[in-house]
């Protein structure tokens, strides 16, 4: 019969000195640059690349197919061998991808490829980072640091390496020289010293020789706490799902009326939305509530609004318009993904929470599917008429968790062990 050891003490920073979490957010923000700088792009590939929509969204969904393994094998994985040893491996592999990305301009293969290996890169990012950097922000590491402060700078860094990436290639690609490679060379050049720093970092969870398999520890029994089913599920598609109607959709129904500066649009409503989000995301602690999910119905109510907005725009196609919805969606999004994030940290153990964190974020991708459901149902509606059905779904979504919050109360989070400064 196997036993199991009892991990060894890991690493641990001087309580009160330095900021141990930078590095795990630098790991966040460079996964999330690589992530999100093909977006802009996907108007260059249909002009220049010379493919069709439905080419450009396969390379988006290739782009899926490596998150989701990513957001929930990644958890698991880190929970057994430590946060530090899977970051790393995200990194190299989010670089890997961007190298693989410049050979984009010899056929559709690379495309696949990268898209599928950055995929691989955020969903780890998302589920290991995330919890990697709460841990960081809490004692002994940073025994000063908020309740909060771990989910607020788990977002920020990966809202920002998101809208870094897509604003640096977005520019790139419309003013600089060979737009379809040098927009991954600047990702290279950002992420390599990364690389290099992350075996510095402190590392939180010890490796452990468990009695159970890793697929058993694929279950996330707290997937099914009523409070996750009856708030964040109705929530979590419309993270991401606000975010591709805001810079994938909008970009299409006005793009006939800016010519040449099309490409330039999009990147500016790439970087208008997530520079919103992540403006935002210090206020959703102050709106978070234990007893109300305020936090999730206050991003609710931004996203009808915004939705209304972007349906608004499809019958009018204004680039103004569309900016305007940029910003509803974006603080729908900053909001949203924060408040979402401190709603499932108060229902899980410390042991349950990469795990938990990777199936919240799988829920949130699941929204990204969005532009390519409306792109699809087209023929059948026109945009203005789809949008406005989006925004009544929202309406209805914001009805089910406003009426299910009081009632499913989280379970009371474990008491941290406070450990004394020096």
């Amino acid at each position: 019969m196997s036993t199991t050891r009892q991990p060894s003490a890991g690493p641990v920073a001087p309580s009160g000195r330095g900021r141990p979490w930078l590095l795990a957010a630098l790991a966040m923000l460079c996964c999330g640059w690589g992530g999100n700088q093909f977006t802009p792009l996907l108007l260059m590939y249909r002009d220049l690349g010379g493919y069709s929509e439905v080419t450009v969204d396969a390379f988006l969904g290739a782009y899926v197919l490596g998150l989701v393994p990513g957001l929930l094998v990644g958890g698991a994985a880190s929970d057994r061998y430590g946060r530090r040893p899977l970051m790393i491996g995200a990194v190299a592999v989010s670089l890997a991808a961007s190298g693989v990305l410049c050979g984009g301009v010899t056929g559709e293969l690379p495309i696949y490829a990268g898209r599928f290996l950055t995929g691989i890169a955020v969903g780890i990012a998302m589920a290991v980072g995330t919890s990697w950097v709460k841990e960081l922000s809490q004692a002994p590491h940073d025994p000063a640091a908020d309740p909060g402060a771990g989910a607020r700078r788990a977002s920020l860094a990966l809202t920002l390496g998101f809208g870094l990436g897509a604003g640096v290639a977005g520019v790139l690609a419309q003013w600089g020289p060979w737009p379809m490679v040098t927009p991954y060379l600047a990702h290279l050049l950002v992420t390599l010293p990364a690389l290099f720093l992350l075996p510095k970092a402190v590392e939180t969870r010890a490796r452990t020789a468990a009695v159970r398999g890793l697929w058993a520890d694929l279950k996330v029994p707290a997937a099914g706490h009523r409070r996750f089913v009856r708030v964040i599920l109705p929530m979590a598609p419309w993270v991401f799902g606000s975010a591709g109607v805001a810079y994938a959709v909008t970009p299409q129904l006005v793009g006939d009326r800016l010519g040449h500066w099309s490409l330039a649009y999009a990147t500016l409503l790439t970087v208008l939305t997530l520079g919103t989000g992540a403006l935002v995301q210090p206020f959703a602690k102050r709106l978070d509530s234990f007893s109300s999910a305020r936090g999730v119905i206050v991003s609710m109510v931004l996203m009808a609004c915004g939705m209304a907005v972007c349906a608004g725009d499809a019958a009018l196609r204004s680039p103004l318009l569309g900016l305007c919805g940029a910003v509803f969606l974006g603080a729908a999004y900053g909001i949203g993904v924060v408040s979402g994030l401190l709603e499932i940290q108060r229902i899980v153990t410390p042991d349950d929470l990469a795990g938990i964190t990777g199936v919240y974020y799988a829920l949130c991708y699941s929204g990204f599917l969005l532009p390519a459901a409306l792109a699809a149902l087209s023929p059948l509606a026109s945009y203005a008429v789809m949008l406005s059905v989006v925004t009544a779904l929202a309406l209805a979504s914001l009805a089910v968790i406003v009426l299910s919050s009081r009632r499913h109360l989280p379970a009371p989070a474990p008491v941290p062990v406070e450990v004394p400064a020096d």
